[in-house]
């Protein structure tokens, strides 16, 4: 077991996090907790790594993406 799959498992077992997730009505058991935190995790990463390639991309001049969206 890695350290974050450990840290995840040590935050799962602590009980105000987890009553928390339940009067919440979303998460039910300690799996589904996990594997939320974790899916959370990974989406709030990438859209991270979006906002650092702002200004970074470089368009053609004639590049029109109202042009290039479907139907149109």
């Amino acid at each position: 077991m890695d350290e974050l799959t450990g840290t995840a498992l040590h935050y799962a077992h602590h009980p105000f996090m987890i009553l928390s997730c339940k009067d919440a009505g979303t998460i039910h058991t300690k799996r589904e907790l996990i594997e939320t935190a974790l899916r959370e995790f990974v989406k709030n990463k990438k859209v991270k790594n979006l906002r650092d390639l702002k200004g970074k991309i470089l368009f053609a001049d004639d590049y029109d993406y109202k042009k290039m969206r479907a139907g149109k």
